[in-house]
């Protein structure tokens, strides 16, 4: 049976989740989409906005959505939403998870890799970032959380621009770029979203079409970065020739007062990578900085191989897999981003490059 595609949304306190889940769980569009409302508190105030009745754990909506409030362990309730779909008492083709707004999304990332029950039902299919345009220039300035819940994004949805003029926008675009240069951006004003947008993504998954990024580090004209699509790895960094983007690397000069802990870097050459010594440096990398490691994607130029190697991580978590074969007319090469809390990207792109043949 075809694996349930999954979407975690995440964003940060008030930044419009619950008007988006709204959305999916009222308009006619023809899915059935099982929402969980990820709380771990003792109350849930999203619960009396989206479920009229608290006292039940699932309400099926109108349109065939049904909403799941889980105040527990998220591993044991996909497991009974799966094994209810399987017995024919719920209907269902994919799920979208809403953490909490301080909630760090990485373990609930983690959750579609590392329970095999969780692992053998579902992909998870990206994580999207709803970030208030009004408020989030403040809120990355005092919340590590929202910094994360940026750096864990495959896809940032704006909301709020209503509320805000054009050089607002112009100081908080880039410096989500600089974050998280991997995440294409659009809008969710009043969670008005095509679905498109949102769903069947692909934004953690290894991909054969291996797609690109349009924006990919907009900005950095000596370094021109593909990005892929792949699953889940475990790597730190590091730039050839310092080729990197950090908290200190400043795109637009009058961003250069916002230094966040969380920030981005890419590494990137045209020398081919020795498996063996790539697998050993990756391996104590992990074992040293996978805990501030948010996410890690990229595609790598192996020695004597005739196809891509895709990957892409979460903590310590990684995975790998071989993705379409070189064309004869590309320039071969190996292409990573790395996102994470105070990385030694001198370390990182130092030991990559020994890794090189």
């Amino acid at each position: 049976m075809a694996l349930i595609p999954s979407t975690i949304l995440t964003g940060f306190l008030g930044a419009g989740k619950t008007t988006l889940l709204n959305r999916i769980l009222q308009e006619d569009h023809g899915m059935r989409i099982a929402v969980i409302e990820n709380e771990f508190g003792q109350e849930n105030i999203d619960n009396e906005i989206l479920v009229r009745d608290s006292t039940e754990q699932i309400v099926e909506m109108n349109n065939g959505c049904i909403c799941c409030t889980v105040r527990g362990d998220l591993i044991v309730a996909l497991t009974e939403l799966a094994r209810k779909r399987d017995d024919g008492l719920l209907r269902f083709d994919r799920v979208v998870i809403e953490t909490t707004g301080l909630a760090n999304p990485g373990p609930v990332a983690q959750t579609f890799f590392v329970d095999e029950e969780v692992a053998a039902h579902y992909m998870l299919d990206a994580i999207i970032t709803v970030v208030d345009a009004r408020h989030a220039m403040g809120q990355l300035d005092e919340h590590e959380e929202a910094q994360r819940q940026v750096g864990f994004a495959d896809k940032i949805l704006l909301s709020k621009t209503d509320l805000v003029d054009q050089a607002a926008l112009d100081s908080l675009i880039p410096r989500l770029k600089r974050i998280n240069p991997r995440a294409p951006i659009g809008s969710a004003d009043f969670g008005r979203v095509p679905l498109a947008e949102v769903l069947d993504i692909r934004g953690f998954n290894l991909n054969e079409k291996l797609e690109l990024d349009p924006d990919f580090l907009e900005g950095e004209p000596e370094q021109v970065h593909d990005h892929e699509h792949p699953h889940a790895h475990s790597h730190e960094h590091k730039h050839e020739h310092g080729e990197s983007c950090g908290a200190g690397c400043d795109h637009n000069h009058h961003h250069a007062g916002h230094s966040d802990e969380i920030a981005a870097f890419v590494f990137k050459s045209t020398r081919p990578f020795d498996s063996a010594r790539l697998d050993e440096f990756l391996g104590g990398l992990v074992q040293v900085y996978g805990p501030r490691m948010l996410r890690y994607k990229g595609v790598l130029l192996m020695q004597g191989a005739e196809r891509k190697v895709v990957f892409q991580g979460v903590h310590q978590l990684m995975g790998s897999d071989l993705g379409a074969k070189w064309r004869e007319d590309e320039v071969r090469g190996s292409k990573m981003v790395f996102i994470g809390k105070n990385l030694p990207k001198d370390i990182f792109i130092h030991g990559l490059e020994q890794c090189l043949v």
